[in-house]
């Protein structure tokens, strides 16, 4: 979904950031197999486009791919007998993703993916010259089954009101040195909890989006403890804690 700016700039950011996160939690419940359905589902989409769009669906696809082996494992922590402790991740809630002109179709199909796959919602702001590309991607995730105001797009020029009054619990950008410097520097100007900012500076290689751990700045860490001992004995706790129970 798309949104123009006029003198309401200001209110129109808050209200579709206010849109973005009322479905996040739907979202970020899914899991990271309901999620990654839909995602591969949407990278089939994208490719059908051809052209540029092959290399998006490519990086779509390695993202997802990276989610089952990074973000999926549940990890059993030791606890006391009759405890079980349970890590697992979650998404953090809203990221912006953008970036300048060295942004392209591919990162931020890649941006985009890592955090929705994490379970995150988005709002994308990109230069004018990829809007179309933007709208394309966002057009084909809906497609999908994507809760529709999941991920939004607003003009670049909301970039700055994004930054300063949305609230976004991370970043994730492609830019110039120089740009993400400065971005950096007006996320550290914001109140309450510093904001996650995921930068990646070389637009050509992405290295960073690459690397097998570029997901797990997408999410949060959560524990799972499922305390038995008040059922009644081990025999019945051990039933309690295996299978559907």
């Amino acid at each position: 979904m798309i949104f123009n700016h006029g003198n309401n700039q200001m209110t129109q950011v808050e209200r579709v950031a206010s849109q973005c996160v009322a479905v996040w939690e739907e979202w970020n419940g899914a899991g990271v197999e309901g999620r990654q359905a839909v995602l591969s589902l949407w990278a089939d989409i994208v490719a059908a486009r051809g052209g540029e769009f092959n290399a998006a669906a490519n990086m779509i696809r390695y993202q997802v791919k990276q989610a089952g082996e990074v973000l999926a494992p549940v990890h059993l922590m030791p606890g006391p007998t009759g405890e079980t402790n349970e890590l697992y991740i979650a998404g953090r809630g809203l990221f912006l993703v953008t970036g300048d002109d060295s942004l392209s179709a591919v990162s931020l199909a890649g941006q985009l993916t890592a955090s929705l796959v994490a379970g995150n919602a988005a709002l994308v702001v990109v230069p004018s010259g990829l809007n179309d590309t933007a709208d394309a991607l966002l057009s084909d995730l809906v497609k999908a089954s994507a809760p529709s105001r999941l991920a939004q797009r607003l003009d670049e020029n909301a970039l700055n009101d994004v930054i300063e009054t949305a609230p976004l619990k991370g970043v994730a950008a492609v830019a110039e040195a120089d740009v993400l410097v400065a971005m950096n520097r007006k996320l550290a100007e914001r109140d309450g909890v510093l904001v996650q900012f995921v930068a990646e500076s070389d637009g050509i290689h992405l290295p960073l989006l690459a690397s097998p751990a570029y997901q797990l700045r997408f999410i949060t860490e959560r524990t799972r403890t499922i305390n038995i001992t008040a059922v009644g004995g081990n025999a019945t706790l051990l039933e309690l804690g295996s299978g559907e129970h």
